[in-house]
């Protein structure tokens, strides 16, 4: 598989099997991705991955406390604008309508959205960290560390679903995975196989025409 094969099959996976992952593939592709370049070559990631009791542990506390904590960053700017607002918009409403679950059924939503806390029946949840006194540049970093971590699984046959969604439960993942105070959380992500017979599994998210976006210029 080439690099534009792997990029066109990742997507992100919301219904896993519950077969197990090797612990030896997990660090294999948490060590390759670490070849993602940051500036100064600061490698600025700290990463934790659970499997097995400490990953069901902490889907226990999170289940006694799903009204979540306050979050440390926002996931997306408030009052979002276009055309951000309409492609969120149109993403959601893609994903629901896979599932049959129309706008009017909040409650509905609300359990999918949950799902978020049970990795999607993921078999490994990982999560992503970094020195809370670094910057911007940085984070920028730990997401092309990320990016290579989803193209990895892409190669060795998994699947993957990055969540930010567990912005929302900071404390509780620093308690689960030991962080120290001095860093903070960025991001989780599901890792595992994919039930390609689920529905939520067969729909894509929509990108907009290179016109839309991009630019060339003295060429």
């Amino acid at each position: 598989m080439d690099v534009s094969q792997a990029i066109a099959a990742r997507y992100s996976t919301r219904a896993f099997k519950p077969d197990p992952v090797p612990g030896e593939v997990v660090r294999e592709i948490l060590v390759a991705a670490s070849q993602a370049p940051s500036g100064g070559n600061l490698q600025p990631w700290r990463v934790t991955a659970l499997t097995g009791e400490p990953l069901a542990a902490l889907k226990a506390t999170v289940a006694a406390n799903l009204g979540g904590e306050e979050p440390e960053y926002d996931v997306y700017p408030r009052d979002l604008w276009d055309p951000f607002r309409t492609r969120r918009y149109q993403c959601g409403e893609d994903l629901y309508a896979s599932i049959d679950i129309p706008r009017e059924d909040k409650p509905g939503r609300i359990r999918q959205l949950m799902r978020n806390t049970e990795f999607f029946g993921a078999p490994v949840g990982i999560f992503f960290c970094l020195d809370r006194k670094l910057g911007p540049p940085q984070w920028a970093d730990l997401g092309m560390y990320m990016q290579n971590v989803m193209l990895l699984a892409v190669e060795r046959g998994l699947d993957t679903c990055a969540q930010e969604f567990w912005a929302r439960y900071p404390r509780t993942v620093a308690r689960a995975i030991d962080l120290p105070d001095d860093h903070m959380l960025f991001s989780g992500m599901a890792l595992g196989y994919a039930d390609t017979s689920a529905p939520i599994n067969n729909w894509r998210t929509r990108r907009d025409d290179f016109e839309i976006w991009g630019e060339l210029r003295g060429f």
